[in-house]
């Protein structure tokens, strides 16, 4: 099954990296920003990432618990991290490097699976026509400024670059395309599955890449879904049918460096939204934004570090793990591999946590972090509350005893045994 080892890994890397990293204030700051060519040009020009280092950066993913990395070879701004031979605007050019071949084989070489991001959009290209995504879409004259440019030759140019990194780079796990946007607005057109011929792209992806994951954002079916930036509530159906989802998300907010960004996500809150994916059967793609040498951002490196060293205690309870079909706790949610239950407890309770249905059917349990036992008995649902006596539970509850002191790690996890599966 194409997805096999997808569905084991659950935590990816996902890297954005290009000329915006030296612009540093977000991906999007020749949009936002409504910059013409001239006006990035700069960036181009002076792109130096001298500290971009593949291996440290497979080292840095893999030491965090990741299976997988996916770095951007193109962003909106049109600028290829590759020597690609239909465009003089490439890393090659800038700087001498071929920054995809030292990633691939970086990863390579760590054991990763290998993940590229593609975009659909490229402002940079003088056929890819104004709309309303488009930096100069508040030009005077949108009209005039699409005068000559053509989208069939820029389809001709997107699956020809498609075509390079899927035939020179070997074997290529997974592929991001981003992103259709069909709806118009103030005027101005979208763009839709028509506009990439999604069709042919997605048949040549199967062709020169039988076994690689591509997915949902050419405007038609992939392999898996992408909620961005938010957290689903349950797992993801369609029409009765279980969907593969990952979840994509920041350190901040922003996708590329941002400097002045200080709304960092504490190491807490990602683990948290790490197990809450895990617990409906979905991955987790956790940015970074390498600065404009290359180098991961220290916040960053600190986040990951702390990340590494829970994944490192608690891996059993992600990589491998998906949903339990078990009520979980208010205090947490479950993951399961197998006969092991894990419990993220969310929340730390006073002395007792209690597991609906679970009685009778839990052999030991355990804190997962140093291994030590804890002691589970079934509640009697007919006891009383008096004074320091708690009320019973209702039929079937386990209670799990805990101690006051809540465990010195970002996520707590409750390792649960199984009598059956």
């Amino acid at each position: 099954m194409r997805q096999q080892w997808f569905d084991e890994a659950r935590f990816g890397m996902f890297v954005h990296f290009g000329l915006y990293s030296g612009a540093a204030r977000h991906e999007w700051v020749q949009n936002y920003e409504f910059l013409t060519d001239e006006e990035y040009r700069q960036y181009f020009e002076n792109f130096d990432p001298d500290l971009f280092d593949a291996r440290a950066l497979a080292r840095r993913a893999k030491e965090s618990g990741m299976g997988y990395v996916v770095l951007t070879t193109k962003h909106h701004e049109g600028f290829a991290l590759w020597n690609t031979a239909v465009s003089d605007f490439n890393s090659v050019a800038a700087c001498g490097r071929d920054l995809v071949r030292e990633y691939v084989d970086a990863l390579r070489a760590e054991g990763l699976r290998v993940g590229l991001y593609h975009s659909l959009i490229d402002w940079h290209h003088p056929d890819f026509t104004v709309d309303v995504n488009h930096p100069r879409r508040a030009d005077e004259d949108v009209a005039a400024l699409n005068e000559g440019r053509d989208m069939a030759r820029y389809r001709e140019f997107l699956h020809a670059q498609v075509r390079e990194l899927l035939t020179d780079y070997g074997q290529i796990d997974y592929l991001f395309f981003d992103f259709t946007y069909p709806e118009p607005m103030d005027g101005l057109a979208g763009k839709g599955p028509e506009d990439w011929d999604a069709e042919a792209l997605l048949a040549m992806c199967r062709e020169l890449q039988p076994e690689m994951l591509v997915n949902d954002r050419l405007g038609i079916p992939g392999d898996f879904v992408t909620p961005e930036q938010y957290q689903p509530t349950s797992p993801l159906v369609v029409d009765g049918v279980p969907q593969v989802w990952e979840a994509c998300q920041t350190m901040n907010g922003s996708w590329g460096y941002h400097r002045d960004n200080t709304e960092q996500k504490p190491a807490t809150l990602l683990v948290q939204m790490l197990a809450d994916s895990v617990s409906m059967d979905g991955n987790m793609l956790l940015n970074i934004g390498p600065d404009g040498r290359g180098a991961i951002a220290p916040r960053d490196e600190r986040t990951l570090a702390e990340i590494g060293e829970w994944m490192r205690l608690h891996r059993g309870a992600i990589v491998g793990a998906g949903h339990a079909g078990f009520e979980p706790p208010r205090e947490g949610v479950y993951t399961r591999r197998g006969r092991k239950l894990y419990l993220h407890l969310l929340s730390w309770p006073l002395g007792f946590v209690h597991l609906p249905g679970l009685a009778g059917n839990v052999r030991y349990a355990r804190f997962l972090h140093d291994g030590s036992w804890l002691r589970a008995s079934a509640a009697d649902p007919g006891q009383k509350a008096v004074n320091m006596t708690p009320a019973g539970e209702a039929e079937g509850t386990l209670t799990v005893h805990l101690p006051v002191a809540r465990p010195d790690v970002l996520v707590p996890v409750i390792e649960l045994t199984l009598s059956e599966d």
